[in-house]
């Protein structure tokens, strides 16, 4: 059975067997392969005479890899490499080279190959020599390049040396120059510079070349990403640009103050109908530069409308708050700062003006789409200053596969497609129109969204281009250049044994049987979570506090045995230890002389879980019990960094809790430190879990630690899939989840350089092996869904389409009218009762809630503050503009937390979550009440002038009672 080390080193020569297939001597290393017998050896010459030299490398790995093994293998093979001729390959194994030095020696590697018809011509012999006196050739090398000069002629020599001179370790390049200098080989003359731009994608690289060869001028660019034959450019490698002299890109390198924008052909086949004033959708894969094309068709649009004498106004909107710095800083001011105004607004911006503001005064805004849909709706109503369509003349969508129903992208395009109708019954009347913006969406993949068949798929891609008022969806199959990451799915066997999980079953049978429940679904599933859920809210409205508590448990008891398949088993026990302390606490009064209510039933749930602790605790510290799919996950990190030299990965995971713990076990473990894993994660910034979320800031600062390498592998959940601009990686691994083919697409383009792999690791009763199967056939009818769309004729494509827009439009409407007839029902708020979620307990009515900046529902009453107890918010809110959150406010009698304390103007007032109450409208109780909107009741705005002259007069009696 191989050693764990062995295993290590096997995945190691794998992991750049394409970078030692080509720096390989085989001829010269099989000599000092001593630990292969002669039968193998011969198998590998042969493979050389008939098969060439890459081919009789990729054998001599394999037979290396394969082994048997006996002790010192791995170091003789690096000895063999070392004396044979190919002391590079051995350095890929010891001590690997940068990246910046590997992508420099690449590009004169390919230089020397692209040059090589121009040297076929030198003086071999000379130049042989030369090589071998400064040792850039070995005693073997000269015996093999003379031998095939002096049989096959000057040619086959030169072809014989430059083949072993790339093999050379560097700076073998600078030093052939000067022998070829020496030898009077005038024909090459390079110049080497420090620092520069290309001229093309305007990107900083560390340094260009000019050579002279023969007649023709190149420049060589490296440091940049390229990938396409056209204007002139010979793509080289993965890292290297060369410009022959015939480009008309050639030229001295930009000046990096003042970028300049240039396209590739199929970046400018796709913006064709955008620069001619067409609404589109562009849908290009992940890191083809689809934001780049968005800025060069805003630079265009805004330059024409200049010229015109027209007023340009662009607004570029994204739907996660991270991007809108990422925009601004790295695409959109870097290249139209010096002509235009550019600016960010989120809601992490400090703004010291109205959004509406800056938009009057700057060129380009970029925005999330939740901000323009606040300011649209202020000029829609005409409350305060706001931002009109008709104030823009082109909207950039980002990500705009969210332009669907509930999405802030869809409110936005609502408006628009609503104002575009009225515009052709105004055009009718010969009345002035109002102008509307173009519109250019961006995508990946716009998904299927629920469809099975292909023509759904097509009608599904069709509603978003409705939706979006696009005239076509441009595409461009990239399979020929584009890199697809190898992809494997790594299955996980169940263990028969699991005491921890059965521990954990036996308290929620405990359970069932004290509450008299009967469960529909396995313990540990999404079906018994949803069942759980159910039965809660079920219990809330019947006012039956028994089943509904219990309910709550076997929720967090079922999410343990979730998160127990796919984290450590002393990770899922915190996780309920954490739940049981929090549920303890809200039964001790901040007070001591306050007694709350702690019912039978809560007794026997504390109880249950403090006698079986101690159990769970012993099976936690025993890995013998861990799960295989965490077995799994540590075997595919350790490959990909143990057989890549500068490995930098993403782990995808479902929740918070697990990315954070996963992270935790990483940092821990110290096998992983021993191999240089530097992780990080990564979670959404939204307040939505029991996880306290992260930050833009907090999530820009990791996100650059990756890309500078201080972190190399990030820990995540869906906040990465889609936009935010995480650098290149070479492996991605979805970890025990697997959502749509949307993601599937988003998160296999994460894995951008050369030679990655995406892996899914499966994890119990997750199914995520059968998902990314549908997902692969979703992906594919998406595709063929696009491509029938693309197939219509423009007649039959926008009658579809204004089908469509009439038909949401429509939808509105009849919303609209329901909604009317719900506010004519609001005319008495104190029909509506809240009643404390836990003890039924009635809290008061409708009557006594007022509204703060038609967002916060308080109560402002005597009565009610004293049923309240009040307690320490331990993740306080970050301070917003007119109001901070204080504290968290809960039932006297039982602790069940209401909502929480916020400063408004000097006020201290409770703030409620109506998620927290069973409501009761009109004697019928509503459980499902998640937001405030659920409830068709219009509450007054919160007077501040008469409540703040109330408190002020009680001050003033109690001064003058004291």
């Amino acid at each position: 059975m191989a050693s764990e080390a062995d295993e290590g080193h096997e995945h190691l020569i794998d992991g750049v067997r394409y970078k030692l297939k080509g720096i390989i001597a085989v001829d010269q290393v099989l000599p000092y392969l001593h630990f292969l017998d002669q039968e193998r050896k011969d198998q590998i010459k042969q493979k050389l005479i008939t098969d060439g030299d890459r081919a009789a490398a990729d054998l001599l790995i394999d037979t290396v890899i394969k082994g048997p093994h006996e002790k010192g293998w791995f170091r003789a093979f690096i000895d063999a490499l070392s004396h044979g001729g190919s002391e590079l390959a051995a350095d890929y194994l010891t001590k690997p080279p940068r990246p910046e030095e590997e992508a420099e020696n690449d590009m004169y590697v390919e230089l020397i190959r692209l040059l090589a018809p121009s040297l076929a011509g030198m003086k071999t012999t000379v130049v042989c020599e030369l090589c071998f006196s400064d040792e850039l050739l070995t005693a073997d090398d000269k015996e093999r390049i003379l031998a095939e000069t002096n049989n096959y002629g000057n040619g086959r020599g030169a072809q014989e040396l430059l083949k072993r001179i790339i093999r050379r370790r560097p700076p073998w390049f600078s030093e052939f120059l000067q022998v070829l200098l020496r030898a009077e080989e005038r024909a090459v003359y390079c110049e080497h510079e420090q620092g520069g731009q290309c001229p093309l994608t305007h990107e900083k690289t560390p340094f260009f070349h000019k050579l002279e060869c023969s007649k023709s001028t190149i420049w060589i660019w490296v440091g940049v990403s390229c990938s396409f034959l056209d204007r002139g450019t010979l793509f080289v490698s993965a890292q290297v640009i060369i410009y022959g002299s015939a480009s008309a890109a050639v030229g001295e390198p930009s000046s990096p103050e003042k970028a300049e924008i240039s396209l590739w052909d199929y970046q400018m086949e796709v913006a064709k109908p955008a620069l001619e004033g067409k609404n589109i959708i562009i849908c290009l894969p992940t890191g083809s530069g689809k934001t780049r094309v968005a800025v060069y068709i805003t630079k265009e649009h805004l330059d024409l409308r200049r010229a015109e004498g027209k007023l340009g106004k662009v607004v570029v909107l994204v739907n996660k708050v991270p991007l809108v710095e990422q925009h601004y800083a790295k695409e959109f001011t870097p290249y139209l700062k010096h002509s235009y105004k550019v600016e960010r607004v989120s809601g992490d911006s400090q703004l010291k003006i109205s959004f509406a503001k800056i938009v009057q005064r700057n060129d380009i805004i970029i925005c999330t789409a939740q901000i323009l849909e606040n300011y649209l709706e202020r000029a829609t109503s005409g409350v305060d200053e706001g931002v009109k369509l008709s104030d823009l003349s082109l909207m950039i969508i980002d990500e705009c596969h969210h332009t669907q129903k509930g999405e802030a992208y869809n409110h936005i395009m609502m408006r628009y497609l609503k104002q575009k109708h009225k515009n052709k019954k105004l055009k009718k009347e010969q009345k002035e129109i109002v102008p509307l913006p173009q519109i250019l969406g961006l995508t990946a993949s716009p998904g299927v969204g629920r469809a099975a068949r292909l023509e759904k798929a097509k009608e599904h891609i069709l509603q978003i281009c409705a939706n979006l008022d696009a005239s076509q969806i441009m595409t461009r199959s990239l399979r020929d250049f584009k890199r697809e990451p190898r992809k494997s799915i790594q299955t996980v066997e169940d263990k028969k044994q699991d005491p921890f999980g059965d521990v954990i079953k036996r308290i929620m049978h405990e359970i069932h049987r004290h509450a008299e429940l009967n469960p529909t679904g396995d313990l540990g599933t999404q079906v018994y979570e949803q069942w759980s859920v159910q039965k809660e809210r079920q219990a809330a409205k019947e006012g039956d506090r028994k089943v509904r508590v219990c309910a709550e448990y076997l929720r967090q008891y079922n999410n343990g045995l979730i998160l127990r398949n796919t984290i450590r088993m002393h990770d899922a026990l915190s996780l309920l230890n954490n739940y049981y302390e929090e549920q303890y606490k809200k039964k001790s009064a901040p007070d001591e002389e306050q007694n709350i209510q702690i019912t039978d039933t809560e007794r026997f749930l504390f109880n249950l879980f403090k006698e079986n602790k101690k159990e769970l605790e012993i099976l936690a510290k025993n890995p013998e019990y861990e799960n295989e799919s965490l077995s799994k996950l540590r075997t595919e990190i350790l490959k990909e960094f143990s057989s890549r030299k500068q490995a930098r990965g993403i782990i995808f995971t479902k929740t918070r809790h697990s990315a954070i713990t996963l992270n935790q076990w990483i940092e821990e473990n110290p096998k992983f430190d021993d191999i240089g894993i530097k992780p990080a994660y990564v979670i959404g910034g939204g307040d939505q879990s029991d996880v306290k979320p992260m930050t833009a800031a907090e999530q820009k600062d990791v996100l650059k630690k990756f890309s500078t390498g201080e972190v190399n592998l990030l820990v995540a959940t869906t906040v990465a899939e889609e936009g935010l601009d995480i650098p290149a990686c070479n492996f991605v691994i979805r970890y025990g989840h697997v959502t749509n083919e949307i993601a599937m697409i988003q998160s296999q383009g994460r894995g951008r350089a050369e030679d990655s792999t995406y892996t899914v690791v499966d994890v119990k009763n997750s199914g995520v092996a059968e998902k990314e199967c549908v997902n692969e056939h979703r992906e594919d009818m998406m595709h063929k869904a696009i491509e029938k769309i693309k197939a219509l004729s423009q007649a039959d494509y926008d009658k579809q389409i204004t089908e469509y827009q009439l038909q949401a439009i429509m939808e509105i409407r009849v919303r609209q009218n329901r909604q009317k007839k719900k506010v004519m029902k609001n005319v008495n708020p104190a029909a509506v009762k809240f009643s404390c979620r836990h003890c039924n307990k009635q809290v008061c009515t409708g009557e006594d809630i007022s509204i703060i900046e038609d967002m916060h529902r308080v109560n402002a009453t005597v009565d009610f503050r004293k049923l309240f107890i009040q307690r320490e918010n331990s993740s306080l809110q970050e301070r917003l503009v007119d109001y901070e959150t204080n504290g968290i406010i809960a039932c006297k009698d039982c602790g069940q937390p209401w909502g929480s304390m916020m400063m408004f103007r000097g006020i201290e007032l409770p703030c409620l979550l109506v998620k927290n109450f069973v409501v009761n409208i009109n004697t019928e109780n509503i459980s499902k009440c998640s937001k405030w909107s659920d409830i068709p009741v219009k509450f007054p705005a919160f007077d501040y002038n008469e409540y703040a002259s109330r408190v002020i007069e009680i001050d003033s009696d109690d001064e003058e009672t004291n």
